[in-house]
């Protein structure tokens, strides 16, 4: 009897873990390019934050579907969305991931680098894995993953980051992230961040 309920007790264990590892599993990527359409974001002459997130994101999408992940994207061009929809597409997917593109700006010409910011403690391990994937590709200064309250992070209830690739106010960087390269190593950086999470 004793034999039995030992047995019972380890296959309740096993099927335990199973269920939570499976809860903690995705194989879907929310892509959110940021800005689009009215809104250019930060922007420097014609060198608009819009475009520059939406090619990174386009980018992004291509390297994940070779990894096998399923990737959605919440615009595919130049339209205007709002941060409640963007939330919304994302919240239509169980078993997902929220990662938000974004480049950054200052009125200070002098600040650059690379940042991603987290709300959620669940967050926080993503955001750690893409900020060190993206500094893996490419020579920047780290500004490191950081608590931040944006509302499309925020209201996220699946993991969620939001990356900033660059300050467009900044000459040396502006120049590098007008290049597909520097884009191009991004997206590989930041895809690799996602494949260091799913397998951590």
């Amino acid at each position: 009897m004793i034999s039995i309920l030992r047995s019972f007790i380890v296959v309740a264990a096993a099927v335990l873990f199973v269920g939570s590892a499976r809860a903690d599993y995705f194989r879907t990527v929310v892509i959110d390019p940021g800005h689009g359409g009215h809104d250019k974001g930060g922007q420097w002459g014609l060198v608009y934050e819009k475009h520059l997130a939406l090619d990174t994101a386009a980018r992004l999408e291509g390297e994940l579907k070779k990894r096998g992940y399923r990737t959605v994207m919440t615009r595919r061009s130049d339209y205007f969305i709002s941060l409640p929809e963007r939330v919304r597409i994302t919240e239509k997917y169980r078993n997902a991931i929220f990662v938000s593109v974004h480049y950054n700006y200052t009125w200070k010409r002098d600040v650059s680098g690379l940042e991603t910011f987290y709300t959620s403690a669940k967050s926080r391990a993503l955001a750690s894995y893409v900020q060190s994937g993206m500094l893996r590709k490419v020579r920047a200064v780290n500004r490191g993953a950081k608590f931040a309250r944006y509302y499309v992070i925020r209201n996220n209830s699946c993991p969620a980051i939001l990356v900033e690739c660059g300050f467009v106010s900044n000459p040396a960087e502006r120049a590098r992230m007008k290049s597909a390269w520097w884009r191009q190593a991004l997206a590989e950086g930041i895809a690799d961040g996602i494949d260091r999470f799913r397998k951590g």
